[in-house]
């Protein structure tokens, strides 16, 4: 059963929260990878995930203040061969079938380096980012994507309404579970659709994070862990209706959903009613259908201390592949160290030279593997497995194996 203890209120609904879907302890910002003169003034928050029993949103506490995590941020989208060519593809689509061309307007909120946006200016349609990492923003104006720095909400909205900015089509990929004030960020695409525009929201699948045990998609800037009942809900409160979903396989399964305004032209799908029976069958309208999670994590994490034993007991060494913030969740909840996993191999430039959060391991350029050549290798984006498997290949040279432990340890040759 549930841990039950009286605390906060839910974000969405104002219901107060008194039920522990899973508390993962002290732990860093998973994004937030250190330099070593940084390391003394390294802070943990507690991370507990609670789940509501009026609207079953499942929500971390509010430990964290969001610009404490977005202001300033080591992830580029760029980096992930896989992720851009989703972002191809998406535009693709998109383009096709809402007919947007040079008179359409797209406007992606967290549009990070550019990734995305990028593939829709190369089609020939106008654009505008919407980035708070003032970084990330700079490399994508670099590329001559037109970004602006700014967390979204309806503030954001009014002022770009105020200079003539509407939108035909808004994407927010792998963001709306990161805003604590979710009515209000949602509110704020309502603001700028055109009357039969639409807004689409990627964000992962609540209902495989319990089936799959993804507890490492849990950290502080996620603030929320969605399920299309849920988000249908909210949007509903917001000034958007869900018309169609598709259920995607990034981040471990992920959903698409497609809003526009009640007005709007788009026709309800079958796939909408198809998935609420799904959920509905699943128990995530219930309190019951988010018991009995906190027991198999702890499972989770037994295993894989125990591999790790096992490793250094037989004098085998354990290296990491990518620097994620999932990665940086699992191994602080299981207690690693730099004497478990001697280093992390991780493409980004931004993180190179630097240490992962909590546990202080290094992060280096994957070539460093020829060198060190571990007989294991964690591949922490585990959703990135077949990627990874692909550009490390060389694992195998030296009889080394690759590793996952996301529902279990599991070991593949390479």
């Amino acid at each position: 059963m549930m841990h039950v203890k009286q605390t906060h209120a839910c974000r969405f609904c104002g219901c107060g929260l008194d039920h522990v879907f899973v508390d993962l302890g002290l732990t860093p910002l998973a994004n937030r990878n250190l330099r070593a003169d940084e390391i003394s003034a390294e802070q943990s928050y507690p991370l507990v995930a609670r789940v509501c029993k009026s609207c079953f949103l499942v929500q971390v506490d509010d430990s964290v203040a969001p610009e404490a995590i977005f202001s300033d941020y080591d992830y580029f989208s760029s980096y992930s061969d896989s992720w851009v060519a989703q972002a191809c593809a998406y535009a693709a689509e998109m383009i096709a079938r809402f007919n947007l061309d040079a008179t359409s307007r797209v406007v992606e909120v967290a549009s990070n380096d550019g990734y995305l946006l990028q593939h829709f200016v190369a089609a020939g349609v106008p654009v505008l980012g919407i980035e708070p990492a003032a970084n990330v923003a700079a490399a994508a104006r670099q590329r001559n994507i037109p970004t602006e720095i700014a967390f979204f909400g309806t503030n954001t909205a009014k002022a770009l309404l105020e200079r003539g900015v509407t939108a035909d089509l808004t994407v927010a990929n792998n963001v709306l579970a990161h805003v604590p004030a979710i009515s209000d960020f949602v509110s704020g695409f309502a603001a700028i659709l055109k009357p039969h525009g639409v807004a689409t929201f990627e964000f992962p699948h609540v209902l495989n994070l319990i089936e799959k045990l993804q507890f490492d998609t849990i950290y502080h800037e996620h603030f929320s862990y969605l399920s299309m009942l849920t988000t249908e809900r909210i949007f509903a409160a917001n000034g958007l209706r869900l018309f169609d979903v598709e259920e995607i396989t990034t981040h471990g399964g992920s959903l698409r959903a497609y809003a526009c305004l009640a007005g709007a032209k788009h026709a309800v799908t079958q796939r909408v009613a198809e998935l609420r029976e799904r959920e509905r069958q699943a128990g995530l309208d219930s309190l019951s259908g988010y018991e009995g999670f906190a027991d198999r994590v702890a499972g989770v994490k037994r295993g894989f201390q125990a591999f790790l034993a096992e490793a250094k007991t037989a004098g085998r060494s354990v290296a990491a592949y990518g620097a994620a913030a999932k990665g940086n969740t699992f191994l602080n909840v299981c207690k690693a160290t730099a004497d478990d996993v001697i280093e992390v191999y991780d493409r980004s430039l931004a993180k190179q030279g630097k240490m992962l959060p909590g546990t202080h391991i290094p992060i280096v350029d994957p070539e460093r593997m020829r060198t060190t050549k571990p007989d294991y290798l964690i591949v922490l984006p585990w959703n990135l497995l077949g990627e990874v498997q692909g550009a490390m290949r060389h694992l195998g040279d030296w009889g080394g194996r690759f590793v996952v432990a996301i529902p279990q340890v599991r070991i593949f040759d390479a």
